[in-house]
């Protein structure tokens, strides 16, 4: 590198002062014009330049005083190899750029993270895809701690859309269910949005105590649709049909179980769509408890059975 850089050099062969400085001035406009090569840019973040700029500033001698460079290496590059310079730290720009911050890494997906937090997610319609995420996570959790909670945040509209067309069988909602029976751990249930249908029967299927539901949000039970038989003979539509009311009747059965209401209370409302806010729904039984901001302190100021009835003047005798 260093026998490639030609440095034009003007020798002055006049004796005289003024002649000397005249022609050392006619060689210094010379020699620049000469030297117009194009040079790169220079990046002012070099470690490089800025460790060579450095040494130039705290200790010039270094590089005054510098023997004959060796062409087996490149010059200057011993800098960073002495102890005594590398001794002290370089002296680093902050910076307030993304850039300089962002990960070096991508981060994961928004399920692993909710995932790492023992949440899992439903909010889209119960479809194979839907049902194969949720069963796979429910299986990971348990393997990962078998006493503690898993929590399901549930937004779906169930096997149907939000128009009630068919978008997916009614054992994608009953696999999603078994695989919640089958866990040791307890299962804390949170409705937000709406939980329609199977929905409906996955947020009452929660462990009791633990199941929750947001103001605002919607619960309905309804009864399993017939999937569109435009192409079925007759014979296949009958069956089809024979299979739904055998879901029908096991959906009532669930609800019933979970709710504590009769068999036959659960089927007559199940005759329509029958919708539910927050407090309907803990009444129906497929909630307990309502989750507002808030709640807390005011369930914390409210006195006791005994206060209250100690501020009533009732004496409770105890029996014997």
């Amino acid at each position: 590198m260093a026998s490639s850089l030609q440095i034009p050099i003007c020798i002055p062969t006049c004796s005289s002062s003024r002649k000397s400085r005249t022609f050392s001035t006619s060689c210094s406009l010379n020699a620049r014009a000469k030297s117009k090569i194009p040079m790169p840019p220079i990046n002012p973040r070099d470690p490089f330049l800025s460790r060579l700029a450095s040494v130039a500033v705290n200790s010039p001698e270094t590089l005054l005083n510098r023997p004959s460079n060796n062409s087996d290496s490149l010059p200057y590059l011993d800098i960073f190899d002495e102890p005594k310079l590398m001794a002290t730290p370089a002296q680093v720009e902050r910076s307030v750029s993304y850039n300089e911050h962002r990960p070096k890494k991508p981060p994961p997906d928004l399920p692993s993270l909710l995932l790492h937090g023992r949440i899992v997610y439903i909010g889209m319609p119960l479809v194979p895809a839907v049902t194969e995420l949720i069963v796979a996570e429910l299986m990971y959790l348990q393997w990962m701690d078998p006493k503690q909670p898993i929590y399901i945040y549930i937004n779906s509209t169930g096997t149907t859309r939000d128009d009630g067309e068919t978008v997916g069988m009614e054992s994608e909602g009953f696999a999603i269910y078994d695989a919640m029976m089958q866990l040791k751990n307890e299962i804390h249930t949170v409705a937000v949005g709406a939980a329609i249908g199977q929905a409906c029967l996955l947020l009452a299927a929660g462990t009791k105590g633990n199941r929750f539901m947001m103001p605002h949000a919607k619960a309905m039970i309804q009864q399993p649709r017939v999937p569109s038989s435009g192409l079925m003979p007759a014979s296949d539509v009958l069956i089809r049909a024979k299979e739904v009311i055998t879901n029908r009747d096991t959906l009532v059965k669930l609800l019933s179980k979970h709710t504590g209401n009769s068999v036959e209370a659960v089927s007559n409302l199940m005759k329509r769509p029958y919708y539910m806010d927050s407090t309907t729904a803990k009444e129906f039984g497929v909630i307990d408890k309502v989750l507002w901001r808030g709640q807390e302190k005011i369930m914390a100021d409210v006195a006791s059975p005994e206060d209250w009835d100690k501020n009533a003047g009732v004496k409770v005798v105890d029996e014997l």
